[in-house]
C-alpha cells in the first residue's frame, strides 16, 4: 500500500486509504447454485450479477478474523473474533476494466460495537449473536476443519466443512478462484446509492471439502428467497487458509457509474 507525501496519506483517494487491517483465517466456504432472477434484487445500482461458467452462485462463509485494527488502533475486545456472512457475486465496468465484487446478505459477529461500526460506515447488514469456532489442523498447521457455530433462538446453529485434500494455490480459471478472488465490496445505501470499497490481500490456498453443511433455521435466519435457495446441498465447498487483509475506505458511485450497466 502507497502512502502520502507527508506519510500520513492525507492525500490519498479513498480507495488507496485503509479503513480496517486485518487477518481473515480458516475459512469455510460453501457454494449454492441459484437462480439468478432470485438475485437480482439485492444487486446494487451501478454493478450486475457475476457468474461462473453461466451458473451463478451464492456462499456461505466461515471464518475468524485475527489482529484487527480500525485506522491502525486495536480495540480491546474486538481484535480476535468470529464471522459468518451470506454473499453474493457481481461487477462492475470501471474506466480501468471490469472490478469483481462482492455483496453481502447478512453478516453474523459477536461484538456490538463490529456490528455497529460496520452499519455506520458502510451500511453493512451485520447482525450480533453469541459465536464460537473449533478447528481441526494437520501437524503442518493446514485446517482440516472448521465449524463456525452462532447461538440463535435459544439453539446453537452452524456452517462447518471438513477436508482430506492438500492445500493447493487458487488455479487460474477455476470456480475456487471465483470465488476467492473478489476484491471489491459494493453495498447499497439507504438513499438508494451504491458504495464501492477495495479489499486486498494475496492469493489463498484451497482444499476442497469432503463434507460441507449448514445447520440453521435459514428462513429465521435469511429470509426468502434464500430459505429455498439454501434448503438443499451446497454445490461445492472448500477450505481456503486465508491471510493479512486490508479493506479500505469506500467510495460513492457518481450518477453515471450507477446508472451504467454494461451488457455481458
Amino acid at each position: 500500500m502507497t502512502s502520502g507525501g507527508d506519510g500520513s496519506g492525507a492525500d490519498l483517494a479513498p480507495h488507496d486509504k485503509a479503513a480496517l487491517t486485518a487477518e481473515w483465517l480458516d475459512l469455510a466456504i460453501l457454494n449454492y447454485a441459484v437462480p439468478p432472477d432470485a438475485l437480482r434484487p439485492f444487486v446494487p445500482p451501478g454493478t450486475e450479477l457475476d457468474d461462473f461458467a453461466g451458473t451463478t452462485y451464492v456462499s456461505v462463509v466461515g471464518f475468524r478474523f485475527a489482529s484487527t485494527r480500525v485506522f491502525g488502533v486495536r480495540i480491546p475486545g474486538h481484535v480476535n473474533f468470529d464471522e459468518v456472512n451470506l454473499r453474493l457475486y457481481v461487477r462492475r465496468l470501471a474506466p480501468n476494466g471490469w472490478r469483481r465484487g462482492v455483496v453481502f446478505i447478512r453478516e453474523l459477529v459477536p461484538r456490538r460495537a463490529i456490528a455497529w461500526a460496520a452499519r455506520a460506515w458502510y451500511n453493512e447488514p451485520y447482525r450480533t449473536a453469541p459465536m464460537r469456532h473449533v478447528v481441526a489442523r494437520r501437524d503442518d498447521g493446514w485446517p482440516t476443519s472448521a465449524r463456525y457455530e452462532w447461538r440463535r433462538g435459544g439453539r446453537w446453529e452452524g456452517v462447518s466443512v471438513q477436508t482430506e485434500a492438500d492445500p493447493v494455490p487458487l488455479v487460474a480459471g477455476s470456480e475456487e478462484e471465483f470465488i476467492a478472488e473478489h476484491y471489491w465490496g459494493y453495498t447499497r445505501q439507504r438513499d438508494g446509492s451504491t458504495i464501492e470499497y477495495r479489499v486486498s490481500h494475496p492469493r489463498w490456498r484451497s482444499a476442497p471439502a469432503r463434507e460441507a453443511r449448514l445447520d440453521a433455521d435459514v428462513g429465521a435466519l435469511y429470509g426468502a428467497p434464500f430459505d429455498a435457495l439454501l434448503s438443499g446441498a451446497p454445490q461445492s465447498a472448500f477450505m481456503a487458509d486465508g491471510s493479512a487483509v486490508t479493506v479500505y475506505r469506500p467510495v460513492t458511485l457518481s450518477d453515471a457509474s450507477s446508472q451504467h450497466t454494461a451488457s455481458r
